[in-house]
Order: structure tokens, then sequence, then C-alpha cells
């Protein structure tokens, strides 16, 4: 039996948007949970709702019905600030696009992270420190991102998305603008944060990344499978 703690519980999710021709419903009903230590991919088609659910599970939306619950916390009951302050905190994000400020440093891209949050300036720049060296980057730190490789941006990323040693990592698409070598080490950071005790949630189009995963879920017209 796995005793492992739910960081994720969906139970009964539905996720409708406004259109010109009336609410058009993405997901439809989405119940799942990631546990503790898991690496989650979620696949499927464009449109069937796979990013939207990453952005619930990420925080940065409600759903229109059901319970999105993160780390044994209903998050209906939190207001925006409430909300914004727990994803801050426990929610680490990797994109796509790297969202890097091009002309400034690795280590000021990591220590970003920090800004808006009540943290020592010494302590923040240990936590980014850690994070550059668990990703290889520290070598490198003081180099401006816009001189960075797509897969050193990405690894920046992630530094920037574990700095605060978040209670769920997610990744949307993380390896969509890299070629195949740099994509492959991309995903053994992920896979060696995971060993390490990071939980991470994944969305991608690339089944070749499930190699790397240790549980898939399938999602099809707004329901996940698997």
């Amino acid at each position: 039996m796995n005793t492992s703690k739910a960081v994720l519980q969906m139970e009964g999710v539905k996720k409708s948007f406004p259109a010109h021709h009336g609410s058009v419903e993405v997901l439809r009903k989405v119940e799942f949970s990631v546990l503790e230590g898991e690496f989650i991919a979620i696949t499927g088609p464009s449109g069937s709702g796979k990013s939207t659910c990453l952005h619930l599970a990420s925080l940065l939306d409600y759903p229109s019905s059901g319970k999105v619950i993160f780390d044994g916390e209903d998050t209906s009951r939190l207001n925006e600030s409430e909300l914004c302050h727990l994803r801050k905190k426990k929610v680490g994000m990797v994109f796509q696009k790297y969202c890097l400020l091009p002309y400034r440093s690795v280590f000021e891209n990591v220590l970003f992270r920090f800004r808006y949050l009540e943290h020592e300036r010494a302590d923040a720049e240990k936590r980014t420190v850690n994070a550059l060296e668990t990703v290889d980057m520290i070598g490198i730190a003081n180099r401006p991102a816009r001189l960075l490789s797509g897969g050193e941006m990405q690894r920046t990323a992630i530094a920037r998305a574990i700095a605060l040693e978040p209670r769920l990592l997610v990744a949307d698409e993380p390896t969509g603008n890299l070629d195949k070598a740099s994509a492959k080490t991309v995903m053994e950071y992920f896979q060696r944060l995971n060993h390490q005790g990071i939980t991470v949630l994944l969305v991608t189009h690339n089944e070749a990344l499930l190699n790397f995963c240790t549980r898939h879920l399938l999602c099809r017209d707004g329901i996940i499978e698997g």
C-alpha cells in the first residue's frame, strides 16, 4: 500500500471559459492525485485541456467547479491574495519559453525568484547558489542570459523554479524549444531532481519523455485517463 502524502488532488474539477457563443467547457470532470515523490507526465492532443489542467495545478486559476486540494488545503476557500502567496511559496514553474531577463546574469535571474518574498538577502543568495549547483550552472552564473544556449536557459529556469524547494515542480512543454540532445539533458536534470525528492508534474506532446517519468496520464476531451 502506498502511504505517500498527496501533494495535489483534483476532485470533480471542471473548467469553462466564456466565448462569443456561450461558455466553452475545456475540462469536463478531472479526478487525479499527485503523490509525494512522483514524476507524472500528462500527454494529449492539442486542445485536449492538458495545459488548462496544469494551470489549475499551478494555482494560476480557479476551477469552474470541483476542488483543487494543494498540500491538504482546499484552494477554493482561498482568496486571490492567499492563492498567490501559496503559489509563490510552494510551486515551482518551468515553461517552454524560458521567461528569463535577457540582460541580467544567470545568478540574478534565479535570485529574482525571491524579489516579492520575505527572505534575507544572504539566505536568498545561498539558495540561489544551491539551485545553480544542482543544475550545474554555477560555473557560468555571471553570464548574461541572452548569451546562453537554449539548454542553458532552461537549466537556469529550472534553478529559478527549485530555489525555494517547492512542494510541486510543474513544467509545460519544457523541451519544446530544444534540440534532441539538449532535451535529453534537461529531462535528466528533472529526473535527478525527482530522485532527490521533488515532486514533478509535466505536460508534453513528446511521448519520448515518458521514459523519464514514473506515471503517465492521458488528457483527452477534457478528461484525465490512466
